[in-house]
């Protein structure tokens, strides 16, 4: 069956619609099982509120109403820290909390001691994982496995993967607090991860929110713009790679598309993907993914003249130093400087008044 991913065009007042009618559009009743608990990995991706960054309340407000009233009851909210975000603030500052509430849904924060987190030993012969966590083991929450999975992404670039989507979803909630260990093989590794996802997960599902794209040096510090789109398919390959053609991006220049293309995990090639909704075929919304002087500095580490050190500099007692690093550039110079000026205007427009309302 050709892989699907429905595109719809969408206001803040019909959102919560919208969404309901993308899930639709994309037979999401044929990819999740009912009568299984479904996680719903939300991506946070700053624990402050900036446009495009994270998740949004509607997204997690739309995506719950949908997936209630076809029946589907066990909704789990869940999501990981990493060394420089702290998702609990990030809840609470996205208004994430507020939709949570409204729907009497419960938090998972995937650090907390009772999530209990087992050594995992894929049946798929893996790219990466097993050499990077060769003396620990692959690391994945036992509460995931034998449950739905649906993820929450929003449409942006990304500083190492071009963009980031449902695959990159994925690397929150897998992979524990190390998982900065797999930057300089991340295509390979979002590529094992849904491997792995396939293995334990018996549904799957991605709803992509649009509705501000992030453009520039993401997952963060982007320029957001308004684009009303909302994608939803049951292929998480499929919906990135219409997403980054969406973006001004070749899909199969991607590596970790294609890499996934290739292990017939899903479908890249954009014509070989059925187009559910609006017509897209002449959207190009002609973004870059840019460097920050962090991202830059990371990728020396990872892939220029500094990788003889990436071990002494990332897995060793002096580690603290790029954690220190990054929060010092992103949350308290980035954010106060340009980012708040950003937020500002956005809190002016419609979708910002939406959010406002989540409060």
């Amino acid at each position: 069956m050709k892989s699907r991913v429905a595109v719809v065009k969408t206001t803040p007042d019909t959102v919560l619609d919208d969404i309901d009618r993308a899930l639709e559009l994309a037979h999401v009743n044929r990819f999740l099982q009912k009568g299984t608990p479904t996680i719903l990995k939300i991506n946070i991706s700053w624990h402050f509120w900036y446009p495009a960054c994270s998740t949004t309340p509607w997204q997690l407000d739309g995506v719950t109403s949908a997936l209630s009233h076809r029946g589907y009851k066990n909704l789990i909210p869940a999501q990981n820290k990493t060394v420089v975000i702290n998702p609990k603030l990030g809840a609470e500052n996205l208004h994430l909390n507020s939709v949570m509430k409204k729907h009497r849904l419960k938090f998972v924060h995937l650090y907390e001691p009772d999530v209990e987190w087992i050594t995992y030993k894929p049946k798929a012969k893996m790219l990466v994982l097993d050499k990077v966590y060769e003396k620990q083991g692959i690391q994945i929450p036992k509460m995931f496995i034998g449950k739905n999975a649906f993820h929450l992404p929003t449409l942006k670039t990304h500083v190492f993967t071009t963009i980031t989507g449902a695959m990159k979803n994925a690397f929150g909630g897998l992979l524990n607090d190390n998982r900065h260990w797999t930057h300089s093989v991340i295509h390979e590794t979002l590529v094992d991860l849904l491997q792995i996802q396939k293995e334990i997960h018996p549904g799957m599902f991605c709803l992509t929110d649009g509705t501000i794209a992030g453009n520039g040096a993401g997952p963060r510090i982007m320029e957001p713009q308004i684009k009303n789109y909302l994608l939803a398919s049951g292929d998480s390959v499929a919906i990135d790679a219409i997403a980054a053609k969406m973006m001004g991006f070749d899909p199969m220049k991607l590596k970790f598309l294609n890499l996934a293309h290739e292990q017939g995990l899903g479908t890249a090639l954009p014509q070989d993907i059925e187009i559910a909704g609006e017509d897209i075929s002449s959207v190009n919304f002609h973004f870059e993914s840019k460097d920050t002087f962090a991202s830059k500095g990371q990728k020396a580490i990872y892939w220029g003249k500094l990788k003889p050190f990436e071990h002494v500099l990332l897995r060793s007692p002096i580690v603290p130093w790029s954690y220190i690093a990054s929060r010092a550039f992103h949350d308290f110079f980035w954010y106060n400087v340009f980012g708040k000026t950003i937020v500002k205007k956005f809190l002016n427009t419609t979708w910002g008044k939406l959010f406002e309302s989540y409060k």
